[in-house]
């Protein structure tokens, strides 16, 4: 069993909460343990993952979207990417910056690679890595603006805006649809994950691709 990073992110709260002005929390910061909301399913769905594995494709840990707000198998910590300088804890995240999200339960980051998922037959979406100590595959830049739908350019990363993740190394769309759904047809009778969304990479750049932060633990300077 993988151990967890709780510990860790204890200490950073206590060491970085500290005041912070309106603008400031308006902005999603480095170090911050935020939920992710889908917006096309209505936001109602959550990007979420815990230790169970796919049982196709790469066998990684599985990542989908699910109903559950309460449920803390939904916190990803907001970290600087591979090979990118450290974003000191409580920094604003810019649009157009490199972060990896590791998720807190786990220590397994966001990935994606070019194997297949299992219902839409696009790219996997996987935790992948430990304590955060992964590989290029968790790299994901983040964008602000796709024209109006976003209400134009933003420098930093907005709580209350719409977002988009693009996979660094393979140039996808971190994405799930209402319409790709884990069924008794498709995952089986007592399948643990019912009614989840399937969370995937896609080529397009469209509205199953937009995110927003619904609720997190927001750390500032």
């Amino acid at each position: 069993m993988k151990t967890t990073p709780f510990y860790f992110f204890t200490a950073v709260i206590i060491s970085a909460l500290g005041s912070a002005s309106a603008d400031d929390e308006k902005h999603v910061t480095c170090g911050s343990a935020i939920k992710l909301t889908h917006v096309e399913s209505g936001g109602k769905y959550l990007l979420q993952s815990d230790e169970r594995q796919l049982q196709s494709g790469s066998g990684q840990q599985l990542v989908t979207a699910a109903e559950n707000n309460r449920s803390p198998n939904g916190l990803w910590q907001v970290r600087e990417g591979t090979d990118e300088n450290t974003c000191e804890v409580g920094t604003p995240v810019k649009c157009g910056q490199v972060i990896r999200l590791m998720h807190i339960g786990t220590g397994s980051n966001l990935h994606t690679h070019g194997i297949r998922s299992p219902l839409s037959n696009q790219h996997e979406v996987t935790g992948f890595g430990q304590e955060g100590k992964g590989d290029a595959g968790d790299d994901w830049k983040v964008v602000c603006e796709g024209g109006s739908y976003f209400g134009g350019a933003n420098e930093y990363w907005n709580r209350d805006k719409p977002i988009q993740f693009v996979s660094v190394g393979s140039n996808r769309y971190l994405g799930s649809s209402s319409t790709v759904k884990f069924t008794e047809q498709n995952c089986g009778r007592g399948c643990p994950i019912l009614n989840h969304l399937e969370v995937f990479a896609r080529s397009t750049n469209d509205s199953y691709s937009h995110w927003k932060v619904e609720l997190g633990v927001h750390l500032y300077k």
